[in-house]
């Protein structure tokens, strides 16, 4: 069976009913049925919905490259519409071509997907990426150190400043301040779209959740509370007679011990680090980004964008289950 590009209607979302199931593979200008005999990466596009332009300059992109294109399925997965092509061989350049044309969708473009169908695991950071906020930073505003604290975030989630000396220096500003802020802070602490459509949809396939964050642990705790988290990692603030001394207790979770949490979790649930995703958003989560099996920065800064395996930048949470559920 042939389908012709010309002919196929405007939105991915009608095609579904004319695959049949079945792979396709791309040759000049046509969907032929076949499959490619070793493939070597996964393209997955997604957007809320999902043009033949999109699939057709990504295509123009992988044909001049010479790379050869199994379609192998479509679907609409919380409410997202998605393509996932396996492709004959993967580069980083051919990937930063891709993520360059991408101006109206997202883009996965990674030498292997994990399987839906099996056992995995989700690591999320919190500040920015679980939530919509950075929680030291409304701390601050409140405590009336407002600007002060929120720059040293910035330059630490850029990559500035190492993220143990921010921290320290940031939690310092806000000695003497009443700790009852926190309850403020959480009262007042918006989700991020598609996190809790994105947790349920884990949970209905068996996967394991966890948050692993530079922030502390009253937040990440009440996440965990609500939404019926595995588990999770953050920093102790000090607080003495109902106020902030200014100190956090024990060690820090920067950059290595994120990676180091994904890693021991993994073992504990024993599913293998092909099938472990972690999501953030700052330079701190670069090394459990890259550790993972998939890692994915959402709305990330600059110098993540720049560094991390897959980038959403348009959608939200809901694409991390979209790219989990698109084989």
């Amino acid at each position: 069976m042939t389908l012709l590009m010309d002919v196929l209607p405007e939105q991915l979302g009608n095609w579904a009913n004319l695959l049949t199931g079945k792979p396709y593979l791309w040759q000049q200008g046509e969907w032929i049925a076949g499959q490619l005999e070793a493939p070597q990466a996964h393209l997955v596009l997604l957007a809320e919905q999902l043009s033949k332009s999109a699939l057709q300059q990504s295509l123009q992109v992988l044909d001049t490259a010479g790379i050869g294109v199994e379609l192998v399925s479509i679907k609409n997965i919380a409410q997202r519409e998605l393509v996932n092509l396996r492709l004959s061989s993967w580069s980083p350049e051919l990937k930063a071509q891709l993520q360059a044309i991408a101006t109206s969708w997202d883009i996965a473009c990674v030498p292997a997907l994990p399987l839906g169908t099996q056992p995995g695991l989700v690591l999320m950071d919190m500040d920015s990426t679980a939530i919509q906020i950075e929680c030291i930073d409304q701390i601050a505003l409140l405590a009336g150190v407002g600007e002060q604290v929120a720059a040293v975030t910035r330059a630490a989630m850029e990559g500035a400043l190492p993220f143990s000396e921010s921290l320290r220096r940031r939690v310092k500003a806000l000695e003497g301040a009443d700790a009852s802020i926190i309850e403020q802070v959480i009262a007042n602490m918006p989700l991020m779209p598609g996190l809790i459509t994105l947790v349920e949809g884990l949970k209905a396939m068996g996967w394991k959740v966890a948050l692993a964050s530079g922030g502390f642990t009253p937040f990440t705790g009440h996440l965990h509370d609500i939404l019926q988290l595995d588990a999770h990692f953050a920093n102790t603030l000090e607080i003495i007679e109902g106020r902030f001394s200014g100190e956090v207790l024990g060690d820090i979770v920067d950059a290595e011990a994120k990676a180091r949490i994904l890693g021991e979790l993994a073992e504990h649930y024993h599913i293998p680090l092909s099938q472990t995703v972690a999501v953030g958003d700052g330079a701190n989560d670069l090394v459990m980004l890259a550790k993972a099996g998939l890692g994915v920065a959402l709305h990330a800064k600059p110098v993540v964008q720049e560094q991390a395996p897959v980038c959403i930048n348009l959608l939200s949470l809901e694409a991390v289950l979209g790219l989990i559920q698109s084989a």
